[in-house]
């Protein structure tokens, strides 16, 4: 009988949605381009999260809903290589385990999805419904316009958009690398500058975690990482780990290289939106972590403290 740790082909572990099976593929297709011959499968884990699409992800903490079971698969040496959402993965991963690979960044914006045109979020009618599971979303929509009517959405990304087309919500808002992931651009009626909805740390990134004690796939992946996007989303995650907030909290953070320079925003919001508290900083590369933790810092001796300890 052969044993599972010998096996000839790399498997992948993903969740069955269509947007984390594209995803997944991509990865596939990236390692058989860079080492031609070799033996990739894609096997699909299902996690609680995609079992239970009717509770609201604000019911829970939120925190590696998506993950676990992949995580546990690992683990089990069932796959040996899993692929994440990187906004999805925690700040801290299992003992044993490794985030190895961050490949390169899609679109972080956020987007929106109407049933109108739009030039932008002014020209949604007053007391508009909005659909979005995030309330780091719903608080800095909020701050953008008080009138709008904030509604819970779950379901995949077909699943928000039928009931979106059903009439359930004047608009939506999506992550706009899963919408051109999916080749689903056409559907964007607006994407949302930076300085309008900050992205959720590594929004638009793919994670890739391993085994530490798995050469095998650590060989097979490193060709797939990413410098400049995997500095970005070190310092994202320092800023949420020091911030002490998970993807269930009104917090959000986006670095980008500027030159050779690495700039940080990050924030923390009421979920009402009335209060939002923002800071910057532009640091040299092999400074982004610390800065991103000293930033965090500024954030919560400002008031961001009170809006966490507010929603937990």
């Amino acid at each position: 009988m052969t044993r599972r740790n010998v096996r000839s082909a790399l498997v992948i572990g993903s969740r069955g949605s269509k947007l984390a099976l594209a995803q997944s593929s991509w990865v596939r297709q990236e390692i058989i381009r860079l080492l031609p011959g070799s033996t990739v499968e894609i096997k699909i884990i299902k996690t609680s999260a995609d079992r239970d699409q009717k509770t609201s992800i604000r019911q829970g903490s939120g925190v590696g809903v998506f993950v676990k079971e992949l995580e546990d698969a690992l683990i089990s040496r069932e796959i040996d290589l899993a692929v994440h959402s990187m906004k999805d993965v925690p700040t801290r991963v299992p003992d044993g385990l490794e985030i190895a690979v961050i490949p390169p960044r899609e679109d972080p914006r956020d987007a929106m999805i109407s049933r109108v045109p739009l030039a932008g979020v002014q020209d949604l009618p007053s007391n508009a419904a909005i659909g979005t599971g995030s309330i780091r979303r719903q608080a800095q929509l909020l701050a953008l316009r008080r009138d709008l009517a904030i509604k819970d959405i779950r379901g995949n990304v077909d699943t928000r958009l039928e009931k979106l087309n059903a009439g359930s919500y004047d608009a939506i808002v999506l992550a706009c690398a899963g919408l051109n992931r999916l080749g689903l651009q056409d559907k964007i009626s607006l994407v949302f500058d930076t300085t309008e909805l900050l992205p959720a740390p590594g929004q638009g990134a793919l994670a890739l975690e391993i085994r530490q004690d798995d050469q095998r796939a650590r060989d097979m992946t490193a060709d797939l990482n990413h410098r400049e996007t995997a500095v970005a989303v070190i310092a994202e995650r320092a800023f949420l780990r020091a911030m002490g907030g998970g993807c269930n909290t009104p917090v959000a953070v986006h670095a980008c290289f500027q030159g050779d320079m690495l700039q940080i925003e990050g924030l923390a919001v009421s979920p009402d939106g009335m209060l939002v508290i923002r800071e910057s900083a532009s640091v040299r590369p092999e400074n982004g972590e610390q800065a991103a933790f000293e930033l965090a810092q500024t954030v919560l001796s400002k008031g961001g403290r009170d809006i966490l300890d507010s929603c937990r």
